[in-house]
């Protein structure tokens, strides 16, 4: 969409750019041996969702990548895991 500001762009777009950014992850941090070449890069990529994504966007969008920001040891934050049985308990 050439020629459109970012509030005029529609959801799909920034759902597109969130999943191609958490698949692109592994091989984020595999290029970027280094730290801060490493956060480097994820910043300019968290800049270019956060630029997709329209006005009331903002929050929710902010909140989704800091999740992805966390699971991959980008930002400070608690990763939730569950445990699941092996065996169901009678």
């Amino acid at each position: 969409m050439t020629g459109t500001t970012p509030a005029e762009r529609g959801p799909e777009e920034l759902e597109q750019a969130i999943a191609e950014l958490e698949g692109e992850m592994a091989d984020l941090q595999l290029k970027h041996r280094d730290l801060f070449a490493y956060a480097n890069a994820w910043a300019e990529r968290h800049d270019a969702v956060m630029r997709l994504a329209p006005a009331h966007l903002h929050e929710a969008t902010e909140a989704r990548l800091r999740r992805i920001a966390i699971r991959w040891g980008l930002a400070e934050g608690t990763r939730m895991t569950t445990q699941l049985p092996a065996l169901r308990q009678a």
